[in-house]
């Protein structure tokens, strides 16, 4: 299944606000029929899934894999999942506010601007890992780009910034660190991730 390329309006009108996707918000007015209806286990299920895999921008495949590599962690398999979704280098520059969204964060990893220790790195889905340090192409249109994203979070509203405890930002010289692996208190998406681990249960 392909990564879904159309109208994020129409995403988050059904699924609720998805703030990897969009910075958009959508306030949905229930008609009287709407407010009668209840949704079965099995949508209330599908739902929670497709709200991570449109929020974190992965494809059908790719999320099912992090499914069975969370099953095969030690731990709570419904976190151990959020964490691997978290520490995407894509979601990573996303939470460090270097991007408006996660689509803006892949194309700016894709386009080779991003370092790993000193390393480039241009894989979305690279895992980062506690003591990385994430340093940027010294080209003037890249600090440009970073400096007026992180502008732009600053003015922001105050109730888009929320802890990030795992992560460090020197705004001087630009560059980030990763503390820690993400905890649940830090994750921005609200999800019922265990929703999640059970519509897959049949599946891994």
């Amino acid at each position: 299944m392909v990564r879904y390329r159309g109208p994020r309006l129409k995403i988050i009108n059904r699924l609720g606000d998805l703030p990897g996707l969009t910075r958009k918000v959508v306030i949905k007015q229930e008609t009287p029929e709407q407010k009668k209806s209840k949704a079965s286990p099995y949508k209330i299920r599908l739902n929670e899934k497709q709200k991570l895999r449109y929020n974190y921008g992965i494809t059908e495949s790719q999320l099912l894999r992090y499914v069975k590599e969370a099953r095969r962690r030690k731990g709570l398999t419904g976190f151990l999942l959020m964490q691997l979704l978290e520490m995407r280098l894509d979601n990573i520059i996303f939470r460090l506010g270097l991007a408006p969204t996660i689509p803006a964060a892949r194309q700016f990893v894709s386009h080779g601007h991003v370092m790993i220790n000193k390393k480039r790195v241009n894989i979305p889905s690279f895992q980062c890992q506690p003591n990385d340090i994430i340093s940027f192409s010294k080209n003037p249109k890249t600090i440009t780009l970073i400096k007026a994203n992180l502008n732009q979070k600053e003015n922001s509203n105050p109730n888009d910034n929320v802890s990030n405890s795992h992560l460090e930002f020197d705004s001087q010289l630009l560059t980030g660190k990763i503390v820690n692996l993400i905890q649940r208190k830090d994750l921005r998406f609200k999800i019922n991730d265990m929703l999640v681990i059970e519509y897959y249960s049949r599946l891994v």
